[in-house]
């Protein structure tokens, strides 16, 4: 079981499973709606995760034809990207857990819009886009 919130708690969730294909995404909108060069995502199952406190507190934003994307209406804090031909799993903020996941980012995403300012200097697989289209 892992825990965690938004910046505020007033958002608090569960997940009872695991968390899978954690990226780092360079693409414009998650710079634009974190405020930093990339934003640290994982993969989790809607049935293993729970909302436990403030759902009202949930905003949404249809941030394209294929997401939406979730934040904490109070203090801004990003939350989910929610694809909108999914309907097992979405891409949960890792830096809003309380817990350790255990899984590590593995590569960088959508690097062909990546910050000029920022430069990549891991070892972790790059990908122009994103390589696994049929699973976002």
């Amino acid at each position: 079981m892992l825990t965690g919130s938004c910046l505020c708690r007033a958002v608090r969730y569960q997940i009872d499973g695991a968390v899978a294909g954690a990226s780092h995404c360079h693409c414009g909108q998650c710079r634009k709606a974190h405020g930093a060069a990339f934003a640290t995502y994982g993969h989790v199952r809607y049935a293993e995760f729970r909302i436990l406190a403030g759902a009202d507190a949930i905003a949404r934003y249809q941030a394209s034809p294929q997401a939406t994307r979730t934040f904490c209406r109070h203090c801004g804090s990003n939350l989910q990207w929610c694809p909108t031909a999914n309907a097992e799993h979405f891409a949960l903020a890792l830096g809003t857990l309380d817990d350790d996941p255990g899984v590590r980012p593995d590569r960088h995403i959508f690097v062909g819009s990546k910050a000029p300012w920022y430069a990549i200097e891991d070892r972790l697989a790059q990908f122009a886009e994103y390589p696994d289209a049929d699973q976002a």
